[in-house]
């Protein structure tokens, strides 16, 4: 009895969430003709949700890989003035009161409101885009190469093309919105600054589903800065959400949170008019952003990135800022979006040209593991801030890139010191105490560096020649971070590492920029084998493990950690000393 019983309130439980969202009846795209009258629905003010009128022109079929598109006329409310409104991605279209699309495409500069639909069928279809094998992210400025381009489809002299989703900017500096925009532009998105309400949305315990029409914003970042990109909901189903009519970022499987939105005013433009507006509460999470449309799960909580960023000004001091937020854990767009934070952070509150030298203090959190130190240093005459906010951002790409569920980030700290000189000492001259030396014996090292206004410091190294060493020509290469990294990351790219503790591994090895580095090698092959260095290798092991390991011109016998400075090291200068039996 008490299973019934139990039975009996869960179907009564779903049959009531059912009513509070019935699912409307489809009109196929079959039985569409033009000359058809339909309805649509939106918001154009507040939360509010309007009708407008549409009149069916056509069906454009096999506009896309198998894809159609219903050409309509939209009418009513401010659209004659407005045209077609970014933000109205998403508007469903009823015909007889059946679901037939959502408004998804317009064409730019045109004189009356005309769209395109996406038929619903294609958008409950879902279609995935085909996605690249994951990879280091060599330049996360690059991410658009990876990403298919946006639709357009050619319709006499103009363009019919996806809407573009409003994509808004909050607590961000103008120099950073410039300097990140042709990368955003690149993935169709025009970044808007300034004119988002850039609010926190609130978490109720209750929140009401959305309707069709309803305004929502999906957020890529939340807290202290604030990225969004709005649109419109097409249809709920239970606690299923599809929205937009059209791919968001195009990243295929995804967790975004998206929040209701609020429509504060439309401003009409000769290019594309669009709805001013910001989130208010949330509602649940995006988890599919395809071709044809983007959807959700209401209620659920997405899985987000808790990023604290803190600045201090050396010349300014004690003067010190803090920003909080959550950002979207993405291969692509993280490494992006991060980008972004960091160059807005430092030029809200120092320059970004001239001299500079950043200090970088941080931590890496990770789950079930001890946390990835990161520490190191920039100094540039233009560009630190870009170099530090490059810097940073590819050891998260590296996690993100990896494909190991085991390594899964739970956090980012961050402790930047900012000062207006240039603390950079650069590789003058290098020698050893001795051109000859036996195996058993040492030899010294000496690196000069010199700096701004006669500045001169001098590190040594000592290295001993094994005993048993062969007889033969061993270089001593003093080098700067940067310069061992690439060496380092070539060999990476070469083997991937094939476990999360190689990866960590790897990390955790990467050479800071505020000390020289000497590294001992000879020239003699050795193999690279799941990301280990193996010089010299005996020829029968070379033989077995000539199908697994990445063959290297030369063999890396040592590398020996200098004494580092507040200043940044850069240089590289190889001498030889030769080894007697």
């Amino acid at each position: 009895m008490k299973i019934v019983r139990v039975l009996s309130i869960f179907i009564l439980a779903t049959l009531a969430a059912a009513a509070q969202n019935p699912a409307p009846a489809i009109f196929p795209l079959r039985d569409i003709r033009a000359g058809m009258k339909a309805t649509g629905r939106t918001v154009f003010s507040s939360t509010r949700i309007e009708e407008f009128q549409c009149e069916i022109l056509g069906v454009l079929e096999n506009a896309g890989p198998k894809q159609s598109i219903i050409l309509a006329r939209l009418s009513g409310g401010p659209l004659a003035q407005t045209g077609v409104l970014q933000g109205m991605s998403g508007s469903p279209i009823y015909i007889d009161g059946r679901l037939a699309g959502a408004v998804a495409l317009s064409f730019p500069f045109s004189k009356e409101p005309i769209a395109g639909i996406r038929p619903i069928e294609e958008m409950l279809q879902n279609e995935p885009i085909p996605r690249r094998a994951a990879g280091i992210t060599l330049d996360p400025l690059q991410v658009a190469a990876a990403l298919p381009p946006r639709q357009e489809l050619p319709f006499g002299s103009a363009r019919l093309t996806e809407i573009a989703s409003p994509f808004w900017l909050s607590g961000f500096t103008r120099a950073a919105v410039d300097h990140f925009t042709p990368a955003f532009r690149a993935l169709g998105l025009e970044p808007v600054q300034g004119v988002s309400g850039g609010g926190r949305p609130v978490q109720p315990a209750k929140p009401a589903p959305p309707l069709p029409g309803s305004m929502i914003s999906v957020q890529l970042i939340t807290g202290d800065l604030s990225v969004g990109a709005d649109g419109t909901v097409t249809h709920v189903d239970g606690n299923r959400v599809y929205a937009f009519g059209h791919r968001f970022l195009a990243t295929g499987d995804t967790e975004m949170p998206f929040a209701r939105a609020e429509v504060v005013t439309l401003l009409p433009s000769l290019n594309s008019s669009f709805k001013i507006s910001t989130p208010r509460e949330w509602l649940g999470t995006i988890t599919q952003d395809r071709n044809t449309a983007i959807a959700g799960v209401l209620g659920r909580q997405a899985s987000l990135l808790p990023i604290t960023l803190n600045l201090r000004s050396r010349d300014l001091s004690p003067r010190q800022w803090s920003y909080r937020f959550n950002m979207i854990q993405d291969r692509l767009f993280t490494p992006l979006l991060l980008q972004l934070a960091i160059f807005s952070a430092i030029d809200a509150t120092e320059r970004t040209s001239g001299l500079s030298t950043i200090s970088l203090n941080g931590r890496l959190l990770l789950d079930n593991a001890p946390p990835i130190p990161l520490s190191n240093l920039y100094a540039s005459e233009m560009g630190a801030p870009q170099q530090a906010a490059a810097a940073i951002a590819a050891p998260v790409a590296a996690v993100l890139s990896s494909g190991f569920d085991s390594l899964k980030m739970r956090g980012l700290e961050l402790n930047l010191e900012i000062s207006s000189d240039k603390r950079q000492l650069t590789l003058d001259n290098l020698w050893p105490s001795r051109r000859e030396v036996r195996p058993g014996e040492t030899v010294e090292i000496t690196a000069v560096y010199t700096g701004e206004r006669g500045v001169e410091v001098s590190r040594t190294a000592r290295y001993q020649v094994p005993i048993g060493a062969p007889a033969g020509i061993l270089y001593f290469t003093a080098t700067d971070g940067p310069s061992a990294n690439l060496a380092e990351f070539r060999q990476f790219l070469l083997t991937p590492p094939r476990s999360p503790d190689q990866l960590k591994s790897f990390l955790l090895g990467l050479h800071a920029n505020n000390r020289p580095y000497l590294r001992v090698w000879r020239i003699a092959p050795s193999l690279q084998v799941q990301g280990e260095n193996l010089p010299a290798p005996p020829s029968s092991m070379a033989a077995v493990l000539k199908n697994t390991a990445a063959p290297q011109p030369n063999s890396l016998v040592a590398e020996i950690l200098m004494d580092p400075a507040d200043a940044l090291f850069s240089g590289s200068k190889t001498i030889q000393v030769e080894v007697k039996e």
